[in-house]
This record gives structure tokens, C-alpha cells and sequence, in this order.
């Protein structure tokens, strides 16, 4: 699916434009609380009386969004007669403004789950998401992540991929410190992964070494706040994504979320921490390699990803991410042995299917302790 992308640096005349080449009436805005501090507030609240473009907000959702959420999202967006979405945020707003367009044609109300089993319909109702952070890559997926009944749901339809998408390097100047570090280590991941995915083509494989190189050469910017760091960034995680849409992530995010809940640690940091270990550790099993495309296939793959880093092989690649991670010095948990047991029974068996080296629970386990308490 193609997606046309749209530069701003705090200045949104060119989502003017947008507006009227879709002939938008009435715009559901969904978004977090955040956007008060956002530059880019101000334009949407002057909309109505500029040019007579309604704007109906949709916050009336949390990290990790509730499918009721969803519902209440297409209530509001079919009592208001919204012809748009436009979706400011991190991953939740996009989940959430995803399963709205999703959902907004579907029959009947979708009480007890019933959108989860009907088939995707797909629309042509405009949509633009404008991220505020350079890590998901949401706004270039298939994928939606939406909660019921305390089960989590993974929604995907390429319907549902954003159009056109508002890069506004603006709004990654006030991300606090860590939050910038550890979303550029979501998109890093992002790219290696699905590098490595036995999923991977020649075309997501350029993806990802595209974004591997733009992570590489807009970092130190980035991490200084320059204007052209930041867009850079945005620009990598976005091919990132893309990559992800069509290899899916791999191992290091399968075992990385439940690190994230039991020791609070940004989703981008967690996966870091994993992928860290995983890298030298599969060119180092290379010989247990499940990819159809064998052993060599794989071991080239290694050495194209730490040649994306600006390195003469895997085994100098894999010395460069734990140097970029130990360089940003986020945090190591340590675990103690009942968290171990949680966490090697944690994993998700069919993230698992796109790893290319076969995992079972003691090597999983062994894993788990290299990468919180460095336990060879």
C-alpha cells in the first residue's frame, strides 16, 4: 500500500491542503492528553472558524486500549457524521484510531465482542496519523493492539494503514530524555528483527537496512534535540515500520513484554535488552537454524545487518548494539528466580514461528539470564 508522506516543522499548512483536497467536513481527532503541549493543538482548535472544518476530539482511551474503547470511539464517530480520522500519539492513539476506521462500517453496535469476529470491511474514509515519537512505526502497520475481556487482541487489515502521514519533528523536542532513548531503540530493534525474520523479502530486507542506516546517521542528532536528528529519526522508524508490516517482529519482542510489566521498563528499552543478547547468540547457533533458507542464508543475514551499522560482520554488528545500549546507560533489572519462572513462560509461541533459530523453554530461560543478570 502506498503512503504519501507529509514534512512539517511546527508548521501545518500543508495539512490545509490535506483537509481540502479530501473535501473534510468533520474530523475525528483522536489523540491523548499530551497534545495540550503540542504546538499543533493550537491549529486544530482554530480550524472550525478558519476554515469551517469540525473537529470532534476522541481521548476516552489508556495505554494498551480497552476494546470498549473502540466502541465508544464509533459511536462518537457515526453520531457525529465524522468523514475523517486523524490520529496524534504514540501507539495507543493509533490502535485505537485504526479500529475505529476498522470497526466504523460494521454492523450493529459490537457489544460482547462481536467486530472482533466479523470481517473486515475496508473503507475509504481518509486517514492521517501524525506520530509523536520516533519509535512504533505504527502509523506504517497493519497491526492494531486492542484489550478484551483482559485478553489481548492483535487486529490487522491493510485497510487500516494510514494514507498519509504528518512527520512534525517539532514535537520530539520536549520527549523526556529516556522516552527519546528508548523509542529509537524500538524502531533499532524494529529493523533488525525483521531483518532477520524468516518472513523477510528482498523488499522488507531494503526496509529495514534503510532504517538500520537512518537510526546510524541521525542518533547523535537526535539525542541532541537538532532539528535534523529528530526528523531523521522519524523517517527511520517510519521505514522500520514498514519492514515490521510485512515480516512481523521476532523473538527480542516476543520475550521483551513481560519485562516491560514486571519491571516497568519502556517498551523500546526492553526489546533492547533483548535483542542485545539475541544477536551474538544467534551467530553463534547459527547451525540450529529453522529458516527454510538454511544456515547460510542466515549467517549473510547477520553480517548484512551489522553491515547496515557501519560494520565489517555480525559478530562486530553485535558489539555495536550492546556499545549503543550501554552508551545510552539504560538500566539492567535483575531478576530474581521466581521472575525468571514468570518470565520463560511468558513468551508468545507465534511471535516465536518468525524467529529463525528454534526456541524452546531452558533456552529461552538461559536467555532470559544473560539478559537481565548477565548470566552466560
Amino acid at each position: 500500500m502506498s503512503q504519501t508522506i507529509l514534512e512539517a516543522n511546527g508548521q501545518y499548512e500543508i495539512l490545509d491542503s490535506w483537509l481540502e483536497e479530501n473535501h473534510i467536513k468533520c474530523a475525528m481527532l483522536v489523540c491523548g492528553k499530551s497534545i495540550a503541549r503540542q504546538k499543533i493543538n493550537t491549529y486544530f482548535d482554530e480550524l472550525p472558524s478558519r476554515l469551517e472544518v469540525k473537529i470532534v476530539r476522541f481521548m476516552d482511551f489508556q495505554p494498551n486500549p480497552l476494546y470498549e474503547n473502540v466502541i465508544e470511539g464509533v459511536k462518537c464517530f457515526r453520531a457525529e457524521s465524522c468523514d475523517a480520522i486523524i490520529a496524534v500519539g504514540g501507539g495507543s492513539a493509533m490502535d485505537v484510531a485504526k479500529c475505529i476506521k476498522l470497526y466504523s462500517n460494521l454492523p450493529g453496535d459490537g457489544a460482547e465482542g462481536s467486530w472482533l469476529k466479523e470481517a473486515i470491511i475496508p473503507n475509504d474514509i481518509p486517514f492521517l496519523a501524525m506520530p509523536t515519537t520516533s519509535g512504533t512505526g505504527s502509523e506504517a502497520t497493519r497491526f492494531a493492539v486492542i484489550y478484551f475481556d483482559g485478553a489481548k487482541q492483535s487486529v490487522s487489515d491493510y485497510s487500516c494503514i494510514p494514507g498519509t502521514v504528518l512527520m512534525d519533528a517539532s514535537v520530539l523536542k520536549t520527549l523526556p530524555e529516556y522516552q527519546k532513548k528508548a523509542t529509537m531503540m524500538d524502531a533499532l530493534c524494529h529493523a533488525i528483527e525483521s531483518f532477520w525474520s524468516v518472513n523477510s523479502t528482498e523488499e522488507s530486507k531494503e526496509y529495514s537496512r534503510l532504517a538500520i542506516q537512518g537510526v546510524m546517521a541521525n542518533m547523535d542528532g537526535y539525542l541532541l534535540n537538532t532539528d535534523e536528528g529528530n526528523s531523521g529519526m522519524l523517517r527511520a522508524a517510519n521505514t522500520a515500520g514498514k519492514a515490521i508490516n510485512i515480516t512481523q517482529t521476532t523473538a527480542g519482542h516476543a520475550m521483551c513484554y513481560k519485562i516491560t510489566s514486571l519491571f516497568g521498563c519502556a517498551h523500546g528499552h526492553a526489546a533492547a535488552l533483548c535483542d542485545r543478547v539475541l544477536y551474538p547468540w544467534m551467530g553463534n547457533n547459527v547451525d540450529h537454524c529453522t529458516d527454510p533458507r538454511g544456515a547460510e542464508h542466515l549467517e549473510h543475514t547477520l553480517d548484512e545487518i551489522g553491515w547496515a551499522m557501519g560494520c565489517k560482520d555480525a559478530t562486530e554488528g553485535a558489539e555495536k548494539l550492546r556499545g549503543i545500549f550501554d552508551g545510552l546507560k539504560l538500566e539492567v533489572p535483575t531478576a530474581t528466580a521466581e521472575q525468571f519462572e514468570i518470565l520463560k513462560n511468558s513468551v508468545n509461541p507465534v511471535r516465536l514461528k518468525n524467529h529463525p533459530i528454534a526456541l524452546d523453554v531452558d533456552t529461552i530461560d538461559a536467555l532470559y539470564h544473560n539478559i537481565l543478570n548477565g548470566e552466560a
